[in-house]
Parts: C-alpha cells; sequence; structure tokens
C-alpha cells in the first residue's frame, strides 16, 4: 500500500500558522512582484476569487469581500514544508517527498502490522497539525495512481473527514466514478480532451479503456496510468532523480534597472543563486548564459543575450561573478529599462568525474564555497554574499504583502504576551 499526504491550500495554510485569527477566513498568495493569485485557500475560491489572474483587476473586490492577500513568503513556506516532511516520515519506512506540500509513504512489508489504515491516517494527519498547525488529507491505495485518486476523494468528496483508503474494489469504482478524467495524476487538460472524444469523461471509464488501446492512441505513461487505475504497480518514485542539465536563476524586479551598476548587481545575485543549485547537486559549469530584457510590452521591447565559456569547469560563485562582470557590458544599453535578469548555467558536468585542462588550473575556491553554504544554510541565505550583489537592492522583487518570516528570521520570531 502507499499513501499520498498532502497539504490543503498549503501557501494559505502557512499564513495561518503564526495568525490564528486568519484561521476560517479566505485567503490568497500572490506571485512575484505581486502580480497574480497563485494561491487562493476554499474561503477565497467560495467568494468567486479566480486564481491566476492578476491582482490589480480583482484588488477592489478583494477588498469589498475582506479577503487577506499576501506577498509570497518563499523562507516560511519552505521551512514549515520541511517540519511537516519530518513529521509525515514518521509514519512509514520509505518516503518519497514529491512537491513542497506533497509526500509518499510506502508500507511495503510492514502493512500487516498496521491493522487499520484509516487510524493511521488519522494519526498522521493529527500529529502534522499538532506540530505544526498545518491541515493535511491523507489517501491510500495500492499504487500510486489510486494513492492520488484517495487523496483526491479525501480532500473533495464529503464523509471521509481527511482520510480515504481504497482498499477494496466498492470503495475503487465508486471514487473512480466521481472523478473527472482531468483529475487523475497524469492526465492533463490537453488528453482529457481527447479522451472526451471517445467518450471517457471519468476516471472509471479511462480505468476500463484497453491498455493496448491507451498505448496505441496515446502513449505507454498512458498505458500505465490505466493499468494502476486497476490495482497494478507500474510506477515507481525515482530513488535518485537525474541531476540537472541546465541550471537557471532568472526573475523579474521590483523596480526598473536604468544603470549598469544595478544591472550587476542583480546578475551577480542569480549567479550566486544558480552556484548553490549547482554545488548541492555536484555539477560544475562549462558555459554560463546571461540574459537581460525590457518588458515585451513596452514600446520598443529590446533584449540581450551573451554567452561565457570557462577552460576549466566550474561551479564557484567568485569565479562565475568574476567572469559575469567581464560580461556584463555587452548587455548594459543606455535608455533600456531593465524588466527580466537572469542567470543560466549550461553544459554541466559531474564534480566527481570531471576531466581538467592539463594547461589551465582551476580558479574555483572549493574550501571558500564551503564555509560560505555551511554559513549561510545555518543562518539564512545571504547571511555571507559577494559585495557584488550590493546593500541596497532597489530593484528586488517587491512584496509589499509580506508577513514576517517566523521561523527563519531572528527579527521575525513572534512573541507570546502571557
Amino acid at each position: 500500500m502507499f499513501a499520498l499526504v498532502d497539504a490543503n491550500s498549503f501557501y494559505c495554510s502557512a499564513e495561518q500558522v503564526f495568525r490564528p485569527d486568519w484561521r476560517g477566513k479566505p485567503i490568497i498568495v500572490l506571485s512575484n512582484n505581486d502580480g497574480c493569485i497563485v494561491a487562493a485557500n476554499r474561503q477565497a475560491k467560495e467568494l468567486g476569487v479566480p486564481k491566476f489572474s492578476p491582482y490589480f483587476e480583482i484588488k477592489g473586490f478583494c477588498q469589498n469581500k475582506g479577503v487577506i492577500a499576501c506577498s509570497s513568503n518563499y523562507e516560511l513556506y519552505a521551512d514549515l514544508s520541511m517540519k511537516m516532511m519530518n513529521i509525515i516520515g514518521r509514519f512509514a519506512p520509505e518516503q518519497h517527498v514529491y512537491s513542497i506540500d506533497e509526500s509518499f509513504l510506502s508500507f511495503k512489508q510492514c502493512y500487516p502490522a498496521i491493522t487499520c489504515l484509516r487510524s493511521h491516517g488519522q494519526l498522521i494527519r493529527r500529529a502534522v497539525w499538532k506540530e505544526t498547525r498545518l491541515p493535511v488529507c491523507v489517501g491510500m491505495g495500492s499504487t500510486l495512481t489510486l494513492a492520488k485518486a484517495a487523496n483526491h476523494a479525501a480532500k473533495k468528496l464529503p464523509g471521509y473527514q481527511g482520510v480515504c483508503v481504497i482498499d477494496n474494489e466498492q470503495e475503487r469504482i465508486a471514487i473512480l466514478q466521481s472523478m473527472n478524467v482531468d483529475d487523475v495524476w497524469g492526465i492533463g487538460r490537453r488528453i482529457s480532451k481527447k479522451l472526451a472524444l471517445l467518450n471517457i469523461k471519468n476516471a472509471f471509464q479511462l480505468a476500463n479503456m484497453p491498455s493496448a488501446l491507451a498505448r496505441k492512441q496515446f502513449s505507454i505513461e498512458i498505458e500505465r496510468t490505466v493499468r494502476e487505475l486497476n490495482g497494478q504497480v507500474c510506477k515507481q518514485w525515482d530513488e535518485a532523480r537525474a541531476d540537472k542539465q541546465q541550471i537557471f536563476s532568472t526573475r523579474s524586479v521590483g523596480e526598473r534597472i536604468v544603470d549598469f551598476d544595478g544591472l550587476l548587481q542583480a546578475l551577480s545575485k542569480h549567479v550566486a543563486i544558480a552556484a548553490v543549485k549547482a554545488r548541492k547537486q555536484g555539477s560544475l559549469c562549462k558555459k554560463m548564459m546571461l540574459f537581460a530584457s525590457s518588458s515585451p510590452f513596452d514600446e520598443h521591447p529590446a533584449s540581450f543575450k551573451v554567452l561565457v565559456p570557462f577552460t576549466c569547469p566550474t561551479h564557484c560563485t567568485h569565479e562565475l561573478t568574476n567572469a559575469m562582470s567581464e560580461a556584463a557590458p555587452k548587455l548594459f544599453r543606455a535608455g533600456v529599462r531593465y524588466y527580466k535578469i537572469g542567470v543560466g548555467l549550461i553544459e554541466l558536468s559531474s564534480e566527481k568525474h570531471t576531466q581538467y585542462d592539463l594547461f589551465n588550473k582551476p580558479k574555483a575556491k572549493p574550501a571558500l564555497m564551503e564555509a560560505l553554504d555551511g554559513i549561510n544554510q545555518r543562518y539564512g541565505n545571504d547571511t555571507l554574499f559577494l559585495a557584488a550583489q550590493g546593500i541596497e537592492q532597489k530593484w528586488a522583487m517587491r512584496r509589499e504583502l509580506l508577513s514576517p518570516q517566523y521561523t527563519t528570521d531572528w527579527n521575525c520570531i513572534p512573541r507570546i504576551k502571557c
């Protein structure tokens, strides 16, 4: 048996953890620079708040309806997610963190020892709520896809109280008949439209589709989905995910950049972010891409790009920043109001199996980078950083509705009055 534990409206629920007065109220979370609505809890959706719409268009509507709007507090979400996953992992011998708010559990070889899976699911819910104040739902099934379907039922269908277990044929049929086909894991809108032409509109009809036909008409992945809906294990989570072949850090700025120093600072910031990602997966960069552009909606949009090769592959922030500083003048044009800045590390190679140049000595400083990463991991991002990033980053992402970073910033630790 497998289980999928999923937080309910995770971003919105995370905002409510340290604000009990917000619980039960409509909440939305905005994207970078407070642009679009990326998360909305059940109360907000019931009021008719459309997800992914620009916030400025419905700001007045939200204020009239009493909807609480928050900027994306990534630091808070990441820390609460880590705590939640650690708690969930205590309830099974094998765990796979699928996303920031979803985690699979495997009860292989221990399922007979669990006398009641439903009670076990309720224990998971209570433990997560008690220790993090995050509401979660638990779905269990004999395959990963059925566990996903059970989690959908635990969230959407009445009577399950947050825990659904598909452990018999009657339960499987009833839940699949109540699910739209586009709610099935791995079935997107494009595929669901094609399935509708075959008169397949719910998950049970998809499960009854001949597996050979599913492969012929669509792909082997759809065939696996059909088999999994019938209880045949075909999908396994990856024990070791493949390393990324490219690493990018890109973001629109909160305030347009019009001077070279601002552009240099923004590029330095993204170089540092990309370099940390490369070191985490043990990859070295053979070529770096720098790009900067104005908004595509400007009267005269402009975009610039430059490639920087390295004789010796590196993931050293210091070396990458020096190379960026030499190439940055090629991106700057007076009069351009830069809106989007980014850095890409491409042509990555494994740190363990890199062939260095006989006549060029590596300039990387691994001991320095290890110390830098260790301090930032312990005391928070940008505790130490290169001065090239600047102190007052006027171009930084706009987050005017940002809630306190209660668990990662000493200045934001909640104060309790007894």
